[in-house]
């Protein structure tokens, strides 16, 4: 059975994200398809990517990052929980993407979006970041406005009508990390 981990994007004091992030594992937790394991960036602090090789070599000096590389491999696939910090994804989860590259190849992304227009322009600078990492992100995803969705701003109280993409955006996670696992397993090429 796939295990898919649910990325909790932001580390902010006072942050509402652990809020929509339990809501995800909550739900997605009812499935038999997949494992589901929440993963809060707080608990793996990276410093700025201080790595001297390039992520892509593998190379990793460090035993922060060997740490989160074991990590991320033990995962099929991802769901990303992420708020929108001017127009992008939050720094904290841009480094933790940035530590690693052939840990994240060959695994679908699925995302769900907060912010005051639902997150989505987060949600596209994502899926530019996913690109290149070789993740494939799925098509559906959750976008929750900060205006209707949270009270006060602060209480998540997500509508019901949510729960169908959320189900949408899960079923597909699940069907591409299935899809994809040949490629996971397929022996390293030749350099």
């Amino acid at each position: 059975m796939p295990t898919i981990g649910i990325i909790l994007g932001s580390t902010r004091p006072n942050r509402v994200g652990d809020q929509v992030a339990r809501w995800v594992h909550e739900h997605a937790s009812r499935r038999t398809e997949a494992a589901f394991e929440l993963l809060d960036l707080r608990d793996h602090p990276l410093p700025h990517l201080d790595e001297p090789m390039p992520p892509s070599l593998g190379q990793y000096q460090h035993e922060h990052t060997r740490r989160w590389a074991a990590t991320i491999a033990a995962y099929d696939g991802f769901v990303i929980v992420t708020p929108e910090y001017n127009h992008g994804i939050p720094g904290v989860l841009k480094n933790a993407l940035d530590h690693l590259y052939t840990e994240w190849n060959n695994k679908a992304l699925g995302l769900v979006s907060y912010g005051a227009a639902g997150g989505v322009r987060s949600a596209e600078h994502l899926r530019l970041v996913a690109a290149e990492l070789q993740m494939a992100d799925v098509r559906q995803q959750v976008t929750l406005s900060l205006h209707t969705d949270f009270e006060n701003f602060t209480v998540f109280k997500p509508g019901d009508h949510h729960l169908h993409a959320l189900d949408a955006m899960l079923d597909q996670v699940i069907a591409w990390t299935s899809a994809l696992a040949p490629l996971r397993k397929a022996p390293a090429a030749a350099a």
